[in-house]
């Protein structure tokens, strides 16, 4: 097993990785009212559901990113 692999894989240096997790969720949330729509169930709902994933996601990232700069200071 290596750094980037295994049971303690190295993390992505990303310069933002506020920003990417923000494009990736918002990928997911129009995913799901794709999805809705496609298979005719109920838009709204799908709608009002990605928006509240999507700010439960992002608030979860913010708190992880903050811990994280938190210990690396505390290094």
């Amino acid at each position: 097993m290596s750094g980037t692999n295994g049971r303690n894989p190295a993390r992505s240096l990303s310069k933002r990785p506020f920003r990417d997790s923000a494009l990736v969720y918002g990928a997911f949330a129009i995913i799901v009212v794709i999805v809705a729509i496609v298979t005719g169930g109920r838009v709204y709902w799908a709608i009002v559901a990605a928006i509240g994933a999507f700010a439960f996601a992002m608030v979860w990232t913010w708190r992880s990113l903050r811990a994280r700069e938190q210990e690396r200071r505390q290094k």
